[in-house]
C-alpha cells in the first residue's frame, strides 16, 4: 500500500469487493442449487425414456429432460464461462469498466427476476427446460465478464484486495445452499419457496449493484484510480516518443510480448494442467451425479427433502470454502513437491467411490454404499480436496514465474481453470450414463 494513500474507512472498499465477489457466482449457484424444484417442473409422463422404463425400479421413472438436466445445465454453464473469459481479455479494451460491470449485473437481475416470474407461469417441460438453458446461458456468459472486470479493478489496488473477492465468491454456493434451504424449512409449497428463493438472488444482486455504484465515491478507491490514470497517461507518452523514435523498436517488442507468453507457460504448465485436472474431476461429479443421489434414512421422512440441500451443496460448499480457506495459513506441500500431482491425480478414486453411492436411477453400477454416512463422508473428503489443492495450483502459478510475469501467469491460470470446468461439464455427460 503505498504510503501516502487514505486509509479504508470502515474497510467500504473491501466490502464492496466481498459484495461484488459474491455477486459473481451468485447465480450460477443459485440455479444449479434449485435442482428439486427444477426437476418437478420437468415431471412429464409424455416425456419418458421408454428404454429407462425397462432398466430403472418402480418409482424412479424420469423424463429424458429430468434426467439429463444436471448435466445439460453444467454444459451450458461451462462453456460460455470459458469462452466469454477469453473474450474479456478483448472486452477490456473496447468496452469501458463501469458498462461491463453495470451491464453485466443489470442483466444478471433481469435474468433473476424472469426466472421468479416463471415460477408463477405454467409451462410445458420443453419450452421451460430450454428457457431455463438460455437463462443459465446468458447468467454465465456476463458472469464471466464480470468476473474479469472485477480482477481488472482489484488489480488497481494493493494486493490484499483480491481477498475480499475470493472469499465473496467462496460463499456464494453456501449462500445459496442456506438460501434454499431456509426456503424448504419455511414450509411453503415447492413453488412459493422457489419464488421467495429466486427473489432473494434478485435482492443480493441488487445490493452487489448499489455497491458498484457507491464504489467510485470512496477516497481510498479514487486515491488508486487517479494513479492509475496517471502510470497511464505517463506510458502513453513513452510509447507515442518511442514510436517517433523508432517504429522497427516496437514492432520487436511485441515479437517479444508473444515469445515471453509462451516462455511464461512453460514455466506453469505443469500447475496449469494440475487445475485443469482437479475441475475437470469436480464438475464432472458435481452435481452431475452427486445431486442424483438419493437418502436410505429418509423414509419418507423431511430429511429427504433437506438431504440433496444439506449433504450435497451446503457441505459441498462449506467444505471447499474450509479448503479454500487453509490455503492463507498452510502451504503444503510445496509448489516443486512430487506430492502435488500425485495429491491431484488420486482424486480420480472419488468418481467410483460416489457412483458406488445410492445414486438414483441407476442402470450399470450396483450399489455399495448404502448408508448416507458414505456419502457424506466421501463429499468432505471431496470438496475439501477440490478447494484446497485448486487454491495452491492458483496460488504457486503466479510464483513460479518473475514478478513482471505473475499477471500474465494468473490470466493462463485462471483460463485452465475455465477449461477444467468445460471439460468437467462434458465429461459429466459420461460419468452419468456409467451409473
Amino acid at each position: 500500500m503505498a504510503a501516502d494513500s487514505p486509509r479504508d474507512k470502515y474497510f467500504g472498499v473491501w466490502l464492496i469487493f466481498f459484495m461484488l465477489g459474491l455477486g459473481t457466482l451468485l447465480p450460477w449457484n443459485f440455479f444449479m442449487t434449485a435442482t428439486m424444484y427444477f426437476s418437478s417442473r420437468l415431471k412429464d409422463s409424455s416425456f419418458v425414456d421408454s428404454s429407462a422404463n425397462q432398466t430403472e425400479p418402480a418409482g424412479e421413472h424420469r423424463s429424458v429432460l429430468e434426467a439429463k438436466f444436471n448435466n445439460v445445465m453444467t454444459l451450458c454453464a461451462m462453456l460460455p464461462l470459458l469462452i466469454c473469459t477469453c473474450l474479456n481479455s478483448f472486452l477490456h479494451s473496447l468496452i469501458s469498466q463501469r458498462l461491463r460491470v453495470m451491464g453485466s449485473l443489470l442483466v444478471i437481475m433481469f435474468v433473476f427476476m424472469a426466472t421468479a416470474v416463471l415460477v408463477k407461469v405454467p409451462l410445458e417441460p420443453l419450452p421451460f427446460f430450454s428457457s431455463t438453458m438460455v437463462k443459465i446461458v446468458i447468467i454465465n456468459s456476463f458472469g464471466a465478464v464480470l468476473q474479469g472486470s472485477l480482477f481488472g479493478m482489484a488489480g488497481l489496488l494493493p494486493a490484499s484486495y483480491t481477498t475480499p473477492i475470493m472469499s465473496g465468491q467462496g460463499l456464494a454456493g453456501t449462500f445459496a445452499a442456506f438460501a434454499m434451504i431456509c426456503a424448504i424449512a419455511s414450509g411453503s409449497e415447492l413453488q412459493d419457496a422457489a419464488f421467495g428463493y429466486f427473489i432473494t438472488a434478485c435482492g443480493v444482486i441488487f445490493l452487489s449493484v448499489l455497491s458498484y455504484i457507491l464504489l467510485p465515491k470512496l477516497e481510498f478507491f479514487q486515491f488508486y484510480q487517479k494513479r492509475n490514470r496517471k502510470q497511464r497517461s505517463d506510458e502513453d507518452n513513452s510509447v507515442n516518443l518511442m514510436n517517433r523514435e523508432s517504429k522497427a523498436e516496437a514492432a520487436d517488442q511485441n515479437k517479444e510480448q508473444n515469445v515471453s507468453m509462451m516462455i511464461i507457460f512453460k514455466k506453469i504448465w505443469m500447475l496449469a494442467l494440475l487445475v485443469c485436472f482437479t475441475f475437470t474431476i469436480t464438475i464432472g461429479t458435481f452435481p452431475a451425479i452427486t445431486a442424483d443421489t438419493k437418502s436410505t434414512l429418509a423414509n419418507g421422512g423431511s430429511w429427504d427433502q433437506y438431504f440433496i440441500p444439506v449433504s450435497c451443496f451446503l457441505l459441498f460448499n462449506l467444505c471447499d470454502w474450509g479448503g479454500r480457506s487453509l490455503t492463507a495459513v498452510c502451504m503444503w506441500p510445496g509448489k516443486d513437491s512430487l506430492l502435488l500431482p500425485v495429491f491431484i491425480v488420486c482424486r480420480v478414486v472419488f468418481v467410483p467411490l460416489l457412483m458406488l453411492c445410492n445414486v438414483q436411477p441407476r442402470v450399470h453400477l450396483p450399489i455399495f454404499f448404502h448408508h448416507d454416512g458414505w456419502f457424506i463422508f466421501f463429499m468432505i473428503l471431496f470438496a475439501f480436496s477440490n478447494g484446497y489443492l485448486a487454491s495452491l495450483c492458483m496460488c504457486f502459478g503466479p510464483k513460479n514465474v518473475l514478478p513482471h510475469e505473475a499477471e500474465t501467469a494468473g490470466a493462463i491460470m485462471a483460463f485452465f481453470l475455465s477449461l477444467g470446468l468445460a471439460l468437467g461439464a462434458a465429461l459429466s455427460f459420461i460419468f452419468r450414463a456409467l451409473v
